[in-house]
């Protein structure tokens, strides 16, 4: 299996067929053609350092970086790096005319899992997608012409089906993604090529957005972010095409929530306050709430992270007759305890955060076992910052087992990252072979 991609200026040399060595040739020719007459001082150490995302090339190096590729440079001026080099993608637009293309996009990206994934939707990109969604005016639906007509009973099935596929417990649902591919490559089909009512078109368009964002969240728990950032651009275009706010507003959410996981917090306020313009369940509202509070927390901007927990813990508590969307229907006080204890961590309140954290532990139910090994990795952080140490390895390496059973990577992935924290007390009494096994998980 080929190693992945997983910096956007490798993935340039990749687009080439070129080698660091290659590359730095490349930019010592840059820099003896420039006016100036420069002389690089780049060498293969220098660009696996950029690679590695260790050290940023400065201003003349991405100068030299640019004319290698061939990227004008008003790129430079337009985006940050790394986000200018070559292959650096963009969220397909919203409206009908681009449903399919985005779901077919999103089918290759899941294919091409093993590559690019370093690859997420920029800042500029997310927010100019949250700006359509609150802006654009959908079109109506239109009619396909194809194939036999799609009728009511086929949609029922497909409808039903994904229902008991998306409601399955979290350790069978790792099972099951094939079969949820398999469904959504079907309505995929129909839209493309079938012929159905506006009604049917609807029906099918919102089956296409839950589907996948579905999808896209086992993508993500898989650590696949690329592939995970095309499918909730298909959700949210069908979602939109369809007229439904709440999920479109969902699916906005996801990608904030991304980007909060990925360090990019600043990526994230701007979509979670286009949501809330638009969204008016309080249950979906206190979700989204909560998530801007992680990313203010992230930011460090006290202030507005109590001021957005605050706001979320109302809009839970705001009784409502209708129903909540089923992308939130989840939301209850567990993770909203939860949550609020991150935030806390972030802003250095251990002992508050300890207790709502292990508040929401207590609320929150059995059968969420992926939500379940994340929050005990929260546990474990807080522990650790109360210098509870051997508390903190017991429940990383419980968190670990958990994550490893239900196939959850992106919680794997989470306490590895917690692992090093421990490295200053190996001498804690028994606590050695735990941190191996943590530290050196599969």
């Amino acid at each position: 299996m080929d190693d992945p991609i997983r910096h956007p200026l490798a993935y340039a040399r990749f687009l080439r067929g070129w080698s660091q060595t290659d590359l730095v040739t490349r930019l010592h020719r840059a820099a003896a053609m420039r006016p100036e007459g420069l002389r690089s001082g780049i060498d293969k150490a220098a660009v696996s350092r950029w690679e590695n995302g260790r050290k940023t090339p400065g201003i003349e190096s991405q100068l030299l970086l640019a004319d290698a590729f061939d990227v004008p440079v008003c790129d430079l001026e337009r985006y940050p790096w790394p986000h200018w080099l070559p292959g650096r993608d963009d969220p397909a637009p919203l409206g009908a005319a681009y449903t399919v293309h985005a779901l077919r996009d999103a089918q290759r990206a899941v294919m091409d899992r093993e590559r690019r994934t370093f690859l997420t939707y920029s800042a500029l990109a997310l927010a100019g997608l949250a700006s359509q969604w609150a802006t654009l005016e959908p079109g109506r639906l239109t009619t396909a012409l194809g194939g036999r007509r799609v009728d009511d009973e086929l949609v029922d099935w497909l409808e039903e089906t994904s229902t008991q596929l998306t409601t399955l417990p979290t350790e069978q649902r790792q099972h099951t993604i094939k079969l949820m591919d398999a469904h959504l490559a079907t309505v995929t089909d129909l839209l493309e090529g079938a012929r159905y009512s506006e009604a049917t078109g609807r029906r099918l368009h919102l089956l296409a957005a839950s589907l996948s964002s579905t999808c896209g969240w086992y993508r993500f728990d898989q650590g696949q972010h690329y592939a995970a950032g095309k499918l909730w651009n298909a959700a949210l275009t069908n979602a939109h095409t369809a007229r439904d706010r709440d999920q479109g507003a969902g699916v906005l959410s996801d990608f904030a929530y991304q980007s909060i996981w990925l360090g990019q917090p600043g990526s994230a306020v701007e979509p979670l306050s286009q949501a809330l313009r638009h969204t008016k369940h309080p249950t979906a509202r206190s979700l989204l709430y909560l998530r801007r509070a992680r990313a203010h927390a992230a930011l460090g901007a006290a202030a507005d992270c109590h001021r957005d927990l605050a706001a979320a813990e109302t809009a839970l508590l705001t009784h409502t007759a209708d129903p909540a969307p089923a992308w939130c229907r989840w939301m209850s006080t567990a993770d909203l305890a939860v949550d609020s204890g991150q935030c806390l961590l972030d802003l250095g309140r251990t002992d508050e955060a300890r207790a709502r954290i292990d508040e929401g532990l207590t609320l929150l139910p059995k059968a969420r076992d992926k939500t379940r090994g994340v929050f005990r990795t929260y546990e474990a952080r807080s522990l650790l910052q109360a210098r509870e140490v051997e508390q903190a390895l017991i429940v990383s390496t419980e968190s670990l087992d958990l994550a490893t059973r239900i196939g959850a990577d992106r919680c794997i992935t989470l306490v590895r990252e917690l692992a090093p924290a421990f490295e200053p007390y190996q001498q804690v009494d028994g606590a050695w072979a735990r941190l191996r096994a943590v530290r050196n998980s599969p």
